[in-house]
């Protein structure tokens, strides 16, 4: 079952699936519709939470880079959207549940259930992660090796001892054992009007000087309740489980990854860089220069867009 969004023809273009049994948007510049003719696509897999909107600006000043010449799309986590008022959070209840599918698990069997179905097996992939994002698309490398990937671009990788870290040490009580009385005040707010949610991000947000206004929207769909929900229960899982580094999958892919750390990024150190520098001498491993935040998406999503142009256009066969 999908629903789509009409937009303008020169913007990104919404769809609403179901995948897994869970409501899912992908956000698409280019072709809507995937076919033998189409050579490469860069989907973008997202961070935690996985709302595709978040990347509008980044997923355009890409695709305007690459001249138009292959589409770009962002697909959500399993339930980290606003579903239209004609479908559901779930499509079937039962097997939602029984595959966890809003768990960390859950979401990566959902973006592989994605690939199979949206994308033609001959498709050559350019992946870029964010965040959890890269930990995902490490999964995707390990659980299907004969994905035809070009490139994977890791931005911000939370690849590895997450509860370990600065934020981590912090929100793992909150995560995974105060969560319900997290959700809440995210409650409360998702009962406020839409112009007041709105009006209360853009003062939370007021410290940014360069705030990208297209995020606004987004965020204000993440105060839902379900997709807030969702979205922490994710992290829960997230800060269980993300544990050691993959060493083996990196290994074996070298070749196609590129990490970019962040400078001050409480969600993966500077010592993660180091650490995993030393172990793999020879990789394609950035220190970001530039003072862009771990939610770079916030105010930097063109100036990391057009880095990773340069990073992959050497890769592209037209």
């Amino acid at each position: 079952m999908e629903y789509m969004m009409a937009d303008r023809r020169d913007e990104p273009q919404t769809d609403f699936i179901y995948c897994c049994g869970a409501i899912t948007e992908v956000l698409k510049s280019g072709s809507c519709q995937l076919h033998s003719g189409h050579k490469v696509l860069f989907l973008i897999i997202p961070g935690n939470p996985g709302i595709v909107g978040f990347y509008r600006t980044f997923m355009q000043t890409l695709h305007s880079m690459l001249e138009y010449r292959h589409p770009v799309w962002v697909v959500s986590h399993a339930g980290h959207c606003v579903p239209p008022d004609s479908l559901d959070m779930v499509e079937d209840a039962a097997s939602a549940a029984e595959g966890d599918v809003f768990g960390l698990n859950g979401q990566i069997e959902h973006k592989m259930a994605f690939l199979r179905k949206h994308v033609p097996r001959e498709t050559s992939l350019v992946l870029v992660g964010h965040s959890i994002g890269c930990y995902i698309i490490l999964e995707l490398m390990k659980r299907n090796p004969e994905l035809k990937i070009i490139k994977a671009i890791m931005l911000f990788p939370t690849i590895e001892r997450m509860a370990q870290t600065p934020q981590g040490k912090v929100m793992t009580p909150v995560l995974c054992h105060m969560r319900y009385l997290a959700y809440l005040p995210v409650f409360l707010l998702s009962l406020l009007p839409e112009g007041l949610k709105a009006s209360l991000i853009k003062l939370v947000f007021g410290s940014i000087r360069s705030l990208d206004h297209t995020v606004v929207q987004p965020t204000v769909g993440l105060l839902s309740g379900d997709c807030a929900a969702n979205a922490m229960y994710m992290a829960g899982q997230e800060m269980r489980k993300v544990l050691e580094r993959d060493n083996v999958t990196i290994k074996k892919n070298l070749e196609k990854l590129i990490f970019y750390y962040g400078a001050a990024d409480h969600w993966c150190p500077v010592q993660y860089y180091h650490d995993i520098k030393q172990d793999f001498p020879h990789g394609d491993l950035r220190l970001c220069e530039q003072g862009f935040r771990h939610a770079f998406v916030l105010d930097a999503g063109r100036e990391v867009a057009e880095m990773v142009f340069k990073w992959i256009s050497g890769d592209l066969r037209t």
